[in-house]
């Protein structure tokens, strides 16, 4: 399962969080407002709760700097929780009652969209503001896109999507991808859209190829063959071709029935009950038959992966008494909530009610492996389980396991090949249409491998262009191009999709100003009198969205990958708008008006239906981004310098009544960690104060704290901290996450008090 991810050269541009100035987030009831309400302060602002930094600011500074104070031998540590939880409650209480309400709906529709709504209000209160992913990368391709799956979680999009590849046998233009994705979002089914593009292949003279070659590097090399005994990818990568799940997503990112031919659950969602299909068959490497496929085959799989260690983290708290039996509480594996009731029937049963649970069985967690087999190559189970026993050979190489997928591993040379050919004996193998696959590796010592051998035709896939590759696209010409054109200029496009989320943060309960782990480094130039000015500040709804739309994004990211490239990578919200769509349609209260959206919804529509129902102009979903798609991500849609200033006159008039005085003479001053190791770091961080500062008049400065050319202080500063008491900024931050399965919930549950997200405001 994922964990929070540390934002690539600690990318994250330093900013703060957002909220809609004319939102008036604390009703959720009001009707919408219009455009010119949204530059009036909310009537209703949030109230600013007691912290122990908000304390009203001193007459006269005297110079104490405020990292001579806040040391982390003097914080009150049971104070400081009790601020942290009230705080919590305080700005994100109307989320957790709207989450909390999506938590408890089982229907898919309505759940993604209490979801959706549940995370408006998480971005309505300007402390959590989404930045950027991991795309935005030129490529050339023959693939064609969306023949398969594109779910980021499980293996069913990252690798098993290759059994349906359809790869042409010249190099698609970009025009021509365009056209495929918008194909794909008028198509209803995942059939309808194959069949067009196999008939748009058929009148363009274009050839589908059977075989498929790419690279792969170290990280790519299992060091074990066994699936179910370790979470590594360079293991679960390569062995997702030799075997197939109960259910697979079809290129409309819709689950289908696989090696269960059908399945149904109870009415309360907690018991799965499987119906597998009869006669399909195990087989050794070289295709001999070796069993009838069964029921009690996923049993004995569970029971391995507890017994040898292996990653059930997908599955472990979700399937009864599995924890108990992993942990040695429970040594009968029958109390276990997975049984065969017979030969074809599988039963699942779950702790409690577990939406997503449909949506992990594409892990290797959940991978079948056949017990007779598994028996024959000196496997045991229970407390008798020694995987160092001398005639223990079950997943000691490929010609060790046993295959049901849709290729049989035909050769493997250590860093050098990894081969696969189609599996005859497969239950769908008509559909595969690859008839081999083969890896060859690349040991990374010369950056130019893949584009010769892309070009040479030795990778007849696709290809991404890192900078020494682009450099060559975009100056050899295609040969016979009549308009005597680069490979760049005629076939690159842009790789927009995925689904990372990395975030922004204003630090709403700081304490520390110096890092942590050495106090002598990052130290804040604020006075006390300046960081309680802040502090304060911080607390003002419209202050936290004046910063929130003063962030210019795209200038920012150009100081990395140019004007070219400089949306591509930036997402609009923290679930990406398409990560989820709706399989039927469904209703939920937005505002008080029941609002019915139809099958085939993305949860990114949901999402921006809320937020302007609640008066903010903030734009989270295209429905003609990523090619006509619908995207949350490629644009900018949070900068807004007029609606910055709007907001900052609202925030200033409020902080007025409570005795402060901001103007561009006495500003509010705001701690950035400052990537003054790197040159490209350096240029986003001063575009990005630059812009901040410009929108606001002045009235805020942002002090770009110095790294002293340690990018480890900043990842102290900034990243590594436990507690919210050790987060030394007062905005920005350089934290993500990626889904760990098909539901909202992987993400929104990090932004719970024990999520794993709210150090990154001074809380938890």
């Amino acid at each position: 399962m994922k964990k929070k991810m540390l934002a690539l050269l600690l990318t994250a541009a330093m900013v703060v969080s957002v909220t809609a100035c004319g939102g008036n987030s604390d009703s959720p009831s009001s009707e919408p407002q219009s455009q010119e309400a949204s530059s009036a302060a909310p009537e209703s602002s949030q109230a600013a709760p007691e912290s122990s930094q908000a304390a009203a600011p001193a007459e006269e500074d005297d110079g104490t700097l405020m990292a001579d104070v806040n040391t982390q031998d003097a914080i009150d540590v049971e104070a400081e929780s009790e601020a942290s939880d009230a705080l919590y409650d305080e700005i994100f209480g109307e989320y957790v009652e709207y989450y909390e309400k999506a938590l408890s709906v089982g229907d898919q529709g309505e759940r993604l969209g209490l979801m959706a709504i549940a995370e408006a209000k998480l971005l309505e209160t300007g402390v959590v503001l989404p930045y950027q992913n991991n795309a935005g990368n030129y490529a050339i391709s023959r693939i064609i896109p969306r023949y398969g799956a594109t779910v980021s979680w499980g293996m069913d999009g990252d690798y098993r999507v290759l059994k349906s590849a359809l790869i042409a046998d010249r190099i698609l233009l970009p025009e021509e991808r365009a056209a495929f994705t918008a194909k794909w979002s008028e198509c209803e089914t995942a059939d309808e859209y194959i069949a067009y593009v196999k008939q748009w292949c058929e009148d363009n003279g274009v050839t589908l190829q059977n075989t498929y070659t790419t690279t792969y590097t170290s990280g790519y090399e299992p060091d074990v063959w066994d699936t179910l005994s370790t979470n590594k990818t360079a293991v679960g990568g390569p062995l997702s071709f030799t075997w197939e799940g109960l259910l697979a997503y079809d290129a409309k990112n819709i689950q289908q029935p696989a090696l269960a031919e059908s399945w149904e659950k109870s009415e309360d969602g907690t018991v799965y009950t499987f119906h597998i299909r009869p006669g399909m068959k195990w087989v050794t490497y070289q295709g001999t038959e070796i069993a009838e496929v069964k029921a009690d085959d996923w049993v004995a799989a569970v029971q391995h992966a507890a017994d040898c260690g292996g990653d059930l983290s997908s599955v472990i708290s979700s399937i009864v008494n599995l924890p108990e039996y992993v942990s040695g509480d429970i040594t009968d594996f029958n109390e276990v909530g997975i049984k065969a009731l017979d030969d074809y029937t599988l039963e699942v049963t779950l702790t409690e009610m577990t939406p997503w649970f449909e949506t992990v069985l594409g892990y290797s967690a959940m991978a079948p492996m056949c017990r007779e087999y598994y028996v024959s190559q000196g496997g045991k189970f229970g407390a008798e389980f020694d995987s160092s026993a001398a005639d223990y050979t079950y997943g000691s190489d490929p010609q060790h396991i046993a295959y049901c997928g849709p290729y049989l591993i035909s050769n493997w040379t250590y860093q050098n090949t990894i081969a696969y050919t189609k599996n005859p004996s497969y239950w769908n193998a008509d559909n595969v249409t690859l008839d081999t696959i083969t890896y060859i590796y690349n040991d990374g010592t010369d950056p130019l491998f893949g584009w010769n051998a892309f070009l040479d035709g030795t990778l007849n896939g696709g290809i991404g262009l890192g900078s020494a590759a682009l450099e060559q696209a975009k100056s050899v010409k295609v040969p016979d191009d009549p308009d005597g054109k680069t490979y760049f200029e005629k076939y690159a496009y842009v790789v927009l999709e995925d689904d990372t989320s990395f975030l922004n943060w204003v630090n709403v309960n700081r304490y520390a100003y110096a890092n942590f782990n050495d106090e002598s480094v990052m130290r804040s130039p604020q006075t006390v009198t300046q960081a309680q000015r802040t502090a304060a500040a911080k607390l003002n709804h419209n202050f936290r969205m004046a910063l929130a739309y003063a962030r210019d994004r795209g200038t920012s990211n150009a100081a990395s990958v140019g004007e070219e490239l400089k949306y591509a990578s930036l997402t609009n919200s923290y679930v990406p708008g398409s990560f989820i769509v709706a399989a039927d349609e469904f209703t939920v209260d937005i505002n008080g008006t029941a609002t019915t959206f139809p099958a085939g919804t993305f949860y990114g529509e949901v999402l921006q239906a809320q937020l302007t129902a609640d008066g903010y102009p903030i734009t989270v979903w295209d429905p003609e981004g990523n090619d006509g798609a619908g995207a949350s991500y490629g644009f900018d849609g949070w900068y807004m310098p007029d609606e910055a200033a709007k907001c900052m006159d609202a925030a200033v008039e409020e902080l007025a009544a409570q005795g402060i005085e901001v103007s561009a003479e006495n500003p509010i001053y705001l701690d950035w960690c400052y990537r003054d190791y790197s040159p490209i770091g350096s240029a986003m961080d001063q575009a990005m104060k630059q812009s901040i500062e410009d929108a606001l008049g002045g009235r805020v400065v942002v002090n770009l704290v110095s790294s002293e050319g340690d990018s480890n202080n900043v990842s102290y500063a900034a990243y590594m901290g436990d507690f919210g008491y050790q987060f030394n900024f007062d905005f920005g931050g350089s934290s993500g996450w990626g889904p760990d399965y098909g539901d909202a919930q992987t993400y929104l549950d990090t932004m719970l008090p024990t999520g794993g997200m709210m150090q990154n405001v001074g809380l938890w």
